[in-house]
C-alpha cells in the first residue's frame, strides 16, 4: 500500500496535471466562446470571484455584453445578464442547461448528494422535484392559506407586544409557517429559536459552499481524496452532514409517529410518507427533501420581509398608497384575507418590486451544460458552468427605467391592475425565482406568504424611521440587508 505521503503527492500531481490540461483546453476554446475579461496565468479569473461578485459581473456586462465568459482554474464559466439570453438558454434549451456542477462540498460532502437544489439532473432529482411540486406548487398552495392567515395575525400581535424586535418576529413567524407547512408543527415561540437557528445556519453554510471560488475542491476534484486529517474543510463537511441528517430524520420521524397515532395535521412531510411508493423516495431522501423545503422557504421569505420594511421606511408614499387601498377594501373591522387578494393589486405590485429591487439571491446557482452548444455564433462547451446575474437582469433599463428606485407602480397597467410586461417570466415580472426546469418550485407558496404578511403588517402598523439620541430621524442606507446569496 502507498504511504500517506506518497498518496498526497500523487493527488497533488494529478491535480496539477488536470489544471494544466484544462487551461490548455479553455485557452483554445475561449477563441470561440463569448468574449470576457482576460485572466491571470493559471488562476484565470479566480481572484475576481470575491464577495458581492455580481457587482463585478454587472460592470463586465457593460463592457462585454449580455453574455460573457470567464476562466477559473481552467473551468469555463458563462454569465448571463439579460432576460432574453437567460430564457433562451435556461428555459428554451432546458434539456442542455438543467443540470448542476458537482458541488462537491455543498452537495456530495455536506448533503450526501441529497440536496434538491444542488443535485445534478437525473432520476433522483426528478423524483424529488415531482414530490416537491405536488406539495408546494400551483393549486396545492391553497391548502396552506388558513395557516398563513393565522400566522400573519400572530405576527401582528407579537410585533404589537414588542415592536423593537420586529425583525426577530418576522424571522420567527416565517419559520413557524414553514415548520407547520412542512412538518405539521403548531406555531412556535422563542423556545424554538435555537432549533430555527440551527436550520438557518445550515442554509447559510450551503449558500457559502455554493458561491464560486469559496472551496478549491470544486475546481480540483482530486482534492476530495485527501485524507481528512489534512483537509479541515472535508472533516467539517462530513460532521455537518452527520448532524444535519440526524436532525432531518428526527423531524420526519416525529411526523411518522404522529401519523401512526392518527394525530398529525396535514403537512408536506406527512404527504411524503403517505406517497413514498408513488414518489419512490427512501426515508433519508424524504428527510432531506423536507428539510430543504423548510430551509429554503424560511431563509428567503424572512429576508424579503426585512427588505420590505426597509423599502417602506425609505418610500413612505408607497406605504400610504398601500394602506389606502387596504382601508378601502378591508376596512378596520377585520384582518385582510386571501379573499381580498384580487382587489389589492398594489400589494401584489409591491411584492414584485421587492423581489426585483433587492433579490435575495443576486446570482443564480451555477448550472452545468450536458453537451456542447452554440448560441449567437458563440461556442458553449459541455461542462461549462452557467450563471444568471439576477442583479443585472432585474435592473435592465429596457424594462425598468430608474431601476434603483422602488416603484411598485411599474407593475400596474392603466386600469390599476397588475400587468405582465416582461416576456417569458410567466407573470413574475423578474428573474428572482429563476426559470426553466430549475425554477423555484416554491414560488407560489412564497408569493402567497408574502402577500398575507405584507397586507397584514400594512393594515396593522405604520412604519417610520427611528430617531437618534437628539430626536432626529435616521435614514437607513439602501444597501441595508444586501447580502450574499444564491437562487435557483
Amino acid at each position: 500500500m502507498l504511504s500517506q505521503q506518497t498518496w498526497v503527492i500523487a493527488i497533488l500531481l494529478t491535480t496539477v496535471l488536470k489544471v494544466l490540461h484544462s487551461l490548455f483546453q479553455v485557452r483554445r476554446l475561449r477563441k470561440s466562446m463569448p468574449p470576457g475579461p482576460p485572466g491571470l496565468p493559471l488562476l484565470g479569473n479566480y481572484l475576481d470571484m470575491g464577495s458581492f461578485v455580481w457587482f463585478k459581473f454587472t460592470e463586465w456586462k457593460e463592457q462585454y455584453g449580455s453574455i460573457f465568459s470567464l476562466n477559473v482554474f481552467g473551468q469555463p464559466v458563462i454569465v448571463l445578464n439579460d432576460f432574453t439570453t437567460t430564457v433562451d438558454l435556461l428555459d428554451r434549451r432546458s434539456n442542455i442547461y438543467s443540470s448542476r456542477p458537482r458541488f462537491i462540498m455543498a452537495n456530495e460532502i455536506m448533503a450526501e448528494g441529497l440536496s434538491l437544489a444542488l443535485a445534478p439532473y437525473g432520476d433522483l432529482w426528478r423524483r424529488m422535484r415531482r414530490a416537491a411540486h405536488a406539495g408546494f406548487a400551483g393549486k396545492a398552495t391553497a391548502a396552506y392559506q388558513p395557516l398563513q392567515e393565522k400566522e400573519s395575525a400572530l405576527l401582528a400581535l407579537h410585533i404589537l407586544d414588542d415592536p423593537e424586535k420586529w425583525s426577530s418576529h418576522l424571522k420567527r413567524s416565517v419559520a413557524s409557517t414553514m415548520l407547520c407547512a412542512v412538518y405539521g408543527w403548531l406555531s412556535i415561540d422563542s423556545s424554538a429559536d435555537s432549533m430555527v437557528k440551527r436550520i438557518n445556519d445550515l442554509m447559510e453554510r450551503v449558500f457559502h459552499a455554493t458561491l464560486p471560488g469559496n472551496y478549491l475542491v470544486e475546481f480540483f476534484p482530486s482534492m476530495l481524496h485527501l485524507p481528512t486529517w489534512m483537509a479541515k474543510w472535508k472533516r467539517e463537511g462530513l460532521e455537518w452532514r452527520r448532524r444535519d441528517t440526524e436532525m432531518f430524520e428526527s423531524f420526519i420521524g416525529d411526523v411518522q409517529s404522529r401519523v401512526q397515532l392518527g394525530g398529525s395535521d396535514p403537512c408536506f412531510a406527512g404527504a411524503l410518507l403517505e406517497n413514498r411508493d408513488k414518489h419512490g423516495l427512501s426515508y433519508r431522501e424524504m428527510a432531506w427533501l423536507a428539510g430543504a423545503m423548510y430551509g429554503a422557504g424560511a431563509e428567503t421569505t424572512a429576508a424579503v420581509l426585512d427588505v420590505f420594511v426597509l423599502a417602506m421606511v425609505l418610500h413612505p408614499y408607497v406605504l400610504h398608497r398601500a394602506q389606502k387601498e387596504i382601508d378601502a377594501v378591508v376596512g378596520r373591522d377585520r384582518l385582510p384575507s386571501f379573499s381580498d387578494k384580487e382587489q389589492l393589486p398594489y400589494i401584489d405590485a409591491i411584492i414584485k418590486e421587492l423581489l426585483r429591487w433587492r433579490p435575495v439571491g443576486p446570482l443564480s446557482m451555477p448550472r452545468a451544460t450536458v453537451q456542447d452548444d452554440w448560441y449567437q455564433g458563440y461556442f458553449i462547451p459541455k461542462g461549462t458552468l452557467v450563471i444568471s446575474n439576477v442583479w443585472a437582469i432585474n435592473r435592465d433599463p429596457k424594462y425598468f427605467p430608474n431601476y434603483d428606485e422602488f416603484r411598485p407602480e411599474r407593475y400596474l397597467g392603466a386600469s390599476g391592475q397588475v400587468v405582465d410586461h416582461i416576456p417569458d417570466t410567466r407573470g413574475q415580472g423578474h428573474m428572482t425565482f429563476g426559470c426553466g426546469r430549475r425554477g423555484c418550485v416554491g414560488k407560489d407558496f412564497a408569493n402567497q406568504a408574502l402577500f398575507m404578511d405584507i397586507a397584514t403588517i400594512l393594515w396593522a402598523f405604520n412604519i417610520e424611521k427611528t430617531l437618534d439620541a437628539k430626536g432626529q430621524p435616521i435614514t437607513p442606507s439602501k444597501t441595508d440587508f444586501l447580502d450574499e446569496g444564491l437562487v435557483v
